[in-house]
């Protein structure tokens, strides 16, 4: 699933591609996708300019100017462009945003479980309120003492919760193993077990890694490509994630793996020790 950094890269690709671009027609071949009234969406994006791309942890949001279209990429999700003549036939092409410039904007969904809804902008907040999101992982956005707060009064095992994006936003299975590597946490301590100190370096931990991963564009695993079709390159710099039987970069220790929450989990049995109770 694409995490914050490939969902941001895919942004900064698409603001490349379409920002002030005008749609022309909006073809639907998969209308469980949309999440809001198929006539209305329809309709309001005919003809409707496209300001700027934006992103909200992995949610990508289209600015229309009084509505934004939300775009939620999920396992396999990605946006192609082509001529507006020489879009192919593909069965995972499922919607269609014909463009002014005579190019056709194209969402490939293998899985189909990517969802488009139309918000009225000026309720965004409120939406992502709703979706219970946690902060942009930003030293300004992500308030130490909240999250100091919400790990000491919780039972929950410290890597589903980041994973429940309540937390932070933008951490997927990917980042929250590299996360937890970097900040020395086994991946099921009990998020009260950690100390004020170690949540501390656990939120460096989570903005420190989302930038790199960002920086590097994201990792190409499986099916990512960015909006520019350009592979990612942070899978050539994952210390723990995909390393099982490969040798910890800071102790020399095998990595292992084993399940936690129906996830596949890698750490390091020396550096991210379990707490005894």
């Amino acid at each position: 699933m694409p995490e914050l950094p490939e969902v941001e890269t895919v942004r900064r690709g698409l603001n490349k591609l379409v920002c002030g671009k005008q749609i022309r027609v909006v073809k639907i071949n998969y209308e469980r996708m949309i999440q809001s009234d198929l006539a209305v969406f329809q309709a309001y994006l005919t003809n409707q300019m496209i300001y700027e791309v934006n992103r909200r942890g992995k949610y990508l949001l289209f600015n229309l100017g009084e509505k934004t279209l939300v775009s939620h990429l999920r396992m396999e999700g990605k946006y192609l462009r082509f001529p507006s003549a020489e879009v192919p036939d593909n069965p995972h092409f499922h919607v269609f945003f014909e463009l002014s410039s005579n190019e056709t904007l194209v969402y490939q969904d293998v899985r189909k479980f990517g969802t488009m809804a139309l918000v009225d902008t000026t309720a965004l907040d409120d939406f992502f309120v709703r979706k219970k999101m946690g902060p942009e992982p930003t030293e300004t956005a992500f308030d130490l003492k909240t999250f100091k707060l919400r790990l000491s009064e919780s039972q929950k095992k410290i890597k589903p919760y980041l994973l429940d994006q309540s937390l932070v936003a933008g951490l997927g299975n990917i980042y929250v193993d590299e996360v937890l590597w970097l900040a020395k946490i086994h991946p099921s301590e009990l998020a009260r077990n950690l100390s004020p100190q170690k949540v501390a370096v656990l939120r460096n931990a989570v903005i420190a890694v989302l930038a790199e991963g960002v920086k590097r564009g994201g990792a190409t695993i499986r099916s990512y490509k960015n909006a520019l079709g350009l592979d990612g390159t942070m899978q050539e710099y994952l210390k723990v994630y995909g390393k099982t039987g490969q040798s910890c970069e800071r102790c020399g220790t095998a990595i292992e793996k084993y399940k936690l929450s129906g996830r596949g989990t890698h750490f390091c049995p020396k550096c991210q020790k379990l707490k005894k109770i």
